[in-house]
């Protein structure tokens, strides 16, 4: 059965290059009669029972050559233009041809099926026709859906009227720089969207209450492309439009679970290699980006400046019913649907709104107009529950689940740590005028999907090592705020870190745990202590102030005692910071001298600790700032004391014996 590695399911979709007009920015735009049309057929990949190994190759070939069909389809539907009768044209010239091409495969597909099962699934004949949707005016939905505690829209997602063009009669055009979306009637005004009164379920007894950030970064190295490894592993441009990657650096459509844990990370907690990919936002401002003329990008539609987000948070956090379990290294998720536009939204899950408006319900069919100085927010939130057994399934779907309204897990399903995301945007304001939206922004999608924010999706491959997953497990289970950005919690910092050291959390490699705050103790694995790792080099201060630099917290040039201290190649992060400033005030580890970044020194005053920076936690016997430890720092400075009061004395009566002669 598929587990680790899952069905190939291509969406292989049509270019929008084989038309008959190109605008003045070069970018090849749709024919004016099929601009607002698309090929919608049913989802075979859906009703796949689980493959075998040995069925999984000839399936997966069938799949990807019906979105082939559906390629070549969408292509001659473009050029049908508005002659009348094209009604009988497109059912003669698109739709016919594609539904003998599609039963041929279906028919290859249920013989592979039943030659390594011995039982041919019933039912797929019924999915080879398929229809021309013609897209109204209108979207999808209202966007009045109230978003459920377990981030999928719970409410009315909207039942607007998507139309058909069952007799292949003429639709409207689709708007957008090439002419496939997004049109005036994708947006709306965020400060009109009503407020939303859903709440999320009161936590129970013995749920998880915590959090755990990560910080990957927001794909600064323009790591981009076309593939989608999930739905389609070992196709190019399996995914049609373009996404961004952080985590993981190492995902096209041939990379695998050896590859991924061989990569490196984008990620400060470098046992997090998981990845973290989502379609890139682009306003459509007539910029020809570096795909303009490649597949994915201008060829199928998805044209403009490809905007970078200025934040990408992401963070796990816990069930409210419940403790949690850690995900299995190599789970795939999905959450949301690139296709929902022509699918339905029985698994959407798009969420926009606007920053210092986020209390509004969130969007799930509109992309919102922001007022000046007000960011566009993307969110997601993914399924939560877990079959307990796979890291895949054969639609990619099956093996994970949302909890209910009540945040529970359906029976056998486990509950994990929930990953979401929120991305911010700094988008220039669309302008709506006599219909038609200038400077219109979107994500990318399908060519057939119209650029539709219905569509949005987001993707995840976990691949964290075992004791970063197990941290992230205790953390929320134990309900601590924990990761990036957070307090250190008594040594255990969330800082950056190489493979030296100043790992806080013991976010590790097999080295060993690492100190957070430059090695005031971690959380990773080893022999002594909370980290002290038998193996790693003594190249940073000791956990707990242990006699030998068996830890590898901090990457100072020498081992100390007493806890290591963050060396020059330790990269500098908060929580750092705030422990410089205290060993600054306290006097401890004097070889390592607080920067300017970490102590403000108003003239003629003390050290003061920077905003932000907490008080030390009580220290343990035996730690740092034992009581022993203390004692045998202050009887050399008082034995110095009573020597000067000496010296003082002997000179003052030196100088009075003088005085008299």
């Amino acid at each position: 059965m598929v587990g680790g590695a899952g069905l190939i399911a291509v969406n292989t979709y049509a270019s929008a290059s084989e038309t008959n007009e190109t605008n003045q920015s070069g970018t090849t735009r749709l024919a004016a009669g099929a601009a607002g049309s698309t090929v919608d057929c049913p989802e075979v990949a859906d009703s796949l029972p689980e493959l075998s190994e040995k069925a999984l190759a000839g399936v997966s070939d069938e799949l990807a050559a019906m979105d082939t069909q559906v390629t070549d389809a969408y292509q001659r539907l473009t050029r049908m233009g508005t002659a009348p009768g094209a009604g009988e044209k497109v059912k003669g010239e698109v739709l016919d041809p594609l539904e003998k091409s599609r039963a041929e495969s279906i028919g290859r597909i249920t013989d592979s099926i039943g030659k390594s099962t011995g039982e041919r699934p019933s039912g797929l004949d019924d999915l080879a026709a398929c229809e021309v949707r013609a897209a109204p005016g209108g979207t999808t939905g209202n966007g009045s859906g109230d978003a459920g505690a377990d981030g999928k829209d719970s409410g009315d997602k909207g039942s607007g009227d998507q139309g058909t063009g069952g007799d292949g009669g003429t639709p409207p055009a689709a708007g957008g720089e090439n002419g496939n979306g997004p049109e005036a009637t994708d947006f709306v005004d965020i400060r009109t969207v009503r407020p939303n009164v859903n709440r999320a379920p009161e936590a129970r007894s013995g749920a998880s209450r915590g959090s755990f950030s990560v910080d990957c970064g927001v794909n600064e190295n323009k790591n981009y492309n076309t593939d989608n490894v999930i739905v389609a592993p070992g196709v190019t441009n399996g995914a049609h439009h373009t996404h961004d990657y952080v985590g993981n650096q190492d995902v096209n459509a041939f990379s695998n679970n050896d590859t991924f844990a061989a990569a490196g990370t984008s990620c400060d907690a470098k046992g997090d290699k998981s990845s973290y990919y989502w379609p890139v936002m682009r306003v459509q401002d007539g910029t020809q980006e570096f795909d303009q003329n490649n597949d994915g990008g201008g060829k199928e539609g998805n044209v403009g400046k490809i905007l970078t987000a200025k934040q990408a948070e992401i963070k796990y956090v816990g069930s409210p019913t419940s403790k949690v379990v850690g995900m299995p290294k190599f789970l795939r998720i999905i959450t949301g649907d690139a296709k929902a536009f022509t699918n339905g939204t029985a698994n959407a899950n798009a969420h926009f709104s606007c920053t210092g408006f986020e209390d509004k319900v969130q969007l799930t069919d509109k992309y919102p107009i922001c007022p000046k100085g007000s960011d566009v927010v993307r969110s997601f939130a993914f399924q939560s529950c877990w079959d307990g057994q796979n890291t895949d399934s054969a639609n990619h779907r099956s093996h994970v689940a949302f909890a209910d309204a009540n945040g529970n897990c359906a029976g056998g399903f486990k509950a994990i740590p929930q990953l979401t995301m929120r991305l911010v945007y700094s988008v220039p304001t669309p302008v709506i005028a006599n219909g038609q939206v200038k400077n219109a922004y979107a994500v990318d999608g399908f060519p057939e999907q119209l650029h539709k924010p219905i569509n949005d999706h987001d993707d995840f491959i976990s691949v964290m090592d075992q004791n970063l997953m197990n941290q992230v497990v205790d953390c929320l289970n134990k309900g601590r705020n924990c990761g990036a950005g957070t307090p250190p919690e008594n040594g255990n910092g969330a800082g950056k870190g190489d493979d030296d050291g100043g790992k806080g959390n013991g976010e590790s490699d097999d080295k060993g745990g690492q100190g957070g705050n430059g090695g005031n103790g971690g959380n990773g694995k080893g022999d002594t202590g909370n980290g002290g790792a038998t193996e790693a080099p003594a190249k940073g201060g000791t956990p707990n102030g242990q006699d030998e630099a068996k830890g590898s917290g901090g990457s100072g040039d020498e081992a100390v005692k007493s806890g290591g201290t963050a060396g020059a190649d330790a990269p500098r992060t908060e929580s750092t910071v705030a422990s410089e400033a205290q060993r600054a005030q306290s006097g401890a580890n004097p070889g390592t001298s607080a920067s300017p970044s970490a102590v403000s020194r108003p003239e003629g005053g003390e050290d003061q600790e920077p905003a932000g920076s907490v008080n030390p936690a009580p220290q343990a016997e035996g730690s740092q700032g034992s009581l022993a430890e203390t004692g045998s720092q202050l009887w050399p400075a008082a034995a110095g004391a009573l020597m000067l009061c000496a010296g003082l004395v002997v000179l003052l009566r030196s100088r009075r014996h003088t005085a008299r002669r």
